[in-house]
């Protein structure tokens, strides 16, 4: 049985995921591709970026369960590494959304004293699940807003926007 807070923090997961699928399904090719300004990242990039923090999300879960060290990695130079703006849509929603069930799928799975485990990040010393998870909330909604505003912006008119 999950406490209440962890039930808000899968409930919140879930829609913000959910609202993100389908506000990028629901896009053409052009509009996931075009970067709103030359320093921001496309939608593509942003559909690619989340489904590498749900892959490191899960990763640290595991490793706390397990008792490991928690995996650390810089996320953000990878959209442009890996020129995801270059990668399939279809393939990387897909991708995005399997990650989130198998994330899901464990978190629902686990008991109340897994969820206040804790393990040793390199970075940020000593993170518990709960931890975890309610900052993959809060990264997740930041992008739902980030999705909406590309958007909205997306029916103006473009001037020289890459």
């Amino acid at each position: 049985m999950v406490s209440e807070e962890q039930e808000f923090l899968l409930k919140a997961l879930r829609e913000a995921g959910d609202q993100l699928l389908e506000g990028l399904a629901e896009l053409g090719e052009p509009d996931l591709r075009r970067r709103p300004c030359p320093d921001e990242w496309s939608l593509k990039e942003v559909i690619g970026h989340l489904r590498d923090a749900q892959a490191l999300a899960l990763e640290q879960v595991l490793a706390i369960l397990d008792g490991r060290p928690l995996p650390h990695r810089d996320l953000d130079p990878l959209p442009e590494e890996r020129a995801y703006r270059e990668q399939d849509s279809g393939a990387l929603l897909a991708e995005m959304a399997r990650q989130r069930r198998r994330l899901m799928h464990l978190l629902w799975s686990l008991t109340d004293d897994e969820w206040r485990q804790a393990g040793r990040h390199p970075v940020r010393g000593e993170v518990s699940v709960v931890q975890l998870v309610r900052e993959l909330a809060q990264h997740d909604l930041e992008h739902l807003w980030q999705v909406r505003r590309i958007k909205s912006s997306a029916s103006e008119p473009q001037d020289g926007i890459v």
